[in-house]
């Protein structure tokens, strides 16, 4: 696949933020009462992505490194207050319903960190692929989980009446600990179906740890089970260190030997 194609994978499969690196949990969790409200999230937050990863891109050899995350949070800020001004303008039910947390897509980690880790390091157009992934990825997550609790909790989905009326509603769903049983769920649902898959033989998408931002990781010496050519430079000089020690000591030893064998004599 080529590389546009394989940023909207990577977004959708192999580092969902919803079910595999567990960002934006606030958001997550809070306004994913409904399928509306979800879908309504996800969709504004993919569109902050896609414009400030567009901007941040461009300007990425503007910006100087003191002041990187400054800018990319005006960038981000900018395309939030239109969101906002546009979901209160043209939907203003969505808006009533989604409040604070639209402004709040401002201090996003889904969207401060596509901005460090690829907007700020790649070309304009894999950048832009970039955010359509990761936000239809985080878009799908807040869905699922809001058409989960709100089928559950309500016997409805995306607002129509789905379950018989006979149907008594588990309230819980649509409160706090709700959030949290469903996501728990389809994590564990979603782990389930990579263990059958690999049990089967087949290929299981995997998770690109940090992506391409491992220059700011700590532990990028063991990211996605590789070793960095520091930590192989690291490994050779160890051994070429033990090699001198072991073999003195086998001297030593050796001379200790052959001391006991002529007192012996």
């Amino acid at each position: 696949m080529n590389k546009c194609t394989e940023r909207i994978f990577n977004g959708l499969v192999r580092e969902n933020p919803t079910f595999v690196l567990m960002l934006g949990m606030c958001p997550t969790l809070a306004v994913t009462t409904s399928a509306t409200n979800g879908i309504g999230m996800g969709l504004s937050t993919t569109a902050v992505l896609i414009m400030s990863n567009m901007l941040i891109s461009i300007l990425r050899k503007m910006i100087p490194d003191s002041v990187r995350m400054p800018a990319f949070i005006v960038v981000v800020a900018s395309f939030v207050t239109i969101v906002d001004f546009l979901l209160e303008g043209f939907v203003p039910s969505l808006y009533s319903s989604l409040g604070l947390y639209i402004p709040l897509i401002v201090v996003n980690c889904i969207i401060l960190g596509r901005a460090e880790s690829y907007a700020s390091k790649n070309p304009v157009l894999p950048s832009i692929f970039d955010g359509v992934g990761m936000g239809l990825g985080f878009t799908v997550g807040l869905t699922c989980i809001g058409i989960v609790r709100e089928l559950i909790g309500a016997g409805q989905i995306f607002g129509r009446q789905v379950m018989p009326e006979s149907y008594e509603p588990f309230t819980i769903f649509i409160l706090a600990p709700g959030a949290f049983f469903v996501l728990a769920c389809l994590v564990a649902l979603q782990n389930k179906v990579k263990g059958s898959l690999a049990k089967k033989g087949k290929k299981v998408p995997k998770s690109a740890g940090c992506g391409d931002g491992c220059a700011s990781c700590a532990s990028r010496g063991i990211c996605g089970g590789h070793l960095s050519a520091s930590a192989e430079t690291d490994k050779t000089a160890s051994a070429e260190t033990d090699k001198p020690v072991s073999e003195e000591t086998d001297k030593a030893v050796s001379a200790v030997e052959d001391k006991k064998e002529q007192e012996g004599a």
